[in-house]
C-alpha cells in the first residue's frame, strides 16, 4: 500500500522521516488505548510531540495514518522474521530465532498487537485493512513453513508429522503468543515465551517413568 499520495507537501529529510515514525507509533498507541473511533488527530499529534497542523503535512486524515501504520508493521516485521531464520543454523534454532525476533519486534512496537485487535473489534471495514493484517500473519506462516520444509528435506522432521500439520501447529503457538502479548505484562510475556522455547526444544517436562505416548 503506497502512502505517497498522503504525503504531498511533506517536509523532507531525516528529521521528517523521524517525525513520520513518531506519528505512526503515536497512532498505534492511541488506537490501542481508546479504539479507532475515539482516536483523534489532536491526540495523535500530541503523543507525537507536534501540532495538528504539522501532522497534516504528513497525512490528510486519520484513516491514512492508520493505513500507513499497518503497512509499516508489515514492512518492518516480515523481513526481520525471515532474516532471523536465514542467519541461524539448524532447524530448531531457526524456529527459536524467529520466536526471539518476534519478541523483540513486540518490544520495539509495544502497541502493535493491541492496535490490530482494536481495529478488528471495531470491524473498521472501510479502512480495507484485512489484506494488510492477514499479510503479516501469512508472512509469518510462510517463514515457519520454509523452516519445516527444510527439516523435512534434512530428515529431521519426525515421520509421524507432516509439513502442513507441523507448520500449522508452530504457527498456532506463535499466533497465540502474539494474542497473549496484547494483555500480558512484559514479565508475563517473557515467562510464556521462555516456556514455549522449552516446549519446542522438548525440555519443558522431565520424562516420567512409564509415561504414555499419545498420538500414534
Amino acid at each position: 500500500m503506497s502512502s505517497s499520495s498522503s504525503q504531498i507537501g511533506r517536509p523532507v529529510g531525516a528529521k521528517s522521516e523521524e517525525t513520520r515514525r513518531r506519528i505512526l507509533a503515536s497512532a498505534m498507541r492511541c488506537v490501542a488505548e481508546v479504539g479507532y473511533s475515539r482516536a483523534t488527530i489532536r491526540e495523535i499529534a500530541r503523543l507525537a510531540g507536534i501540532t495538528s497542523g504539522s501532522l497534516y503535512h504528513y497525512f490528510p486524515n486519520k484513516a491514512e495514518i492508520v493505513k500507513a501504520a499497518f503497512t509499516e508493521i508489515a514492512d518492518v516485521s516480515l523481513p526481520r522474521l525471515a532474516a532471523a531464520a536465514d542467519r541461524t543454523p539448524g532447524v530448531l534454532n531457526q524456529i527459536l530465532a524467529v520466536l526471539d525476533e518476534g519478541g523483540q519486534l513486540l518490544r520495539d512496537n509495544p502497541h502493535a498487537v493491541a492496535f490490530d485487535r482494536a481495529l478488528r473489534v471495531e470491524s473498521a471495514e472501510h479502512l480495507h485493512l484485512d489484506q494488510d493484517s492477514d499479510m503479516i500473519y501469512m508472512g509469518l506462516r510462510a517463514v515457519i513453513r520454509r523452516i519445516i520444509e527444510q527439516s523435512h528435506r534434512e530428515g529431521t522432521l519426525t515421520a509421524d508429522a507432516d509439513i502442513d500439520g507441523t507448520t500449522d501447529a508452530i504457527f498456532a503457538i506463535f499466533q497465540g503468543l502474539s494474542d497473549h502479548a496484547a494483555t500480558a505484562t512484559p514479565e508475563q510475556y517473557r515467562a510464556t515465551s521462555r516456556a514455549i522455547a522449552l516446549l519446542i526444544r522438548g525440555s519443558l517436562f522431565d520424562p516420567a517413568p512409564g509415561a504414555v505416548t499419545f498420538g500414534r
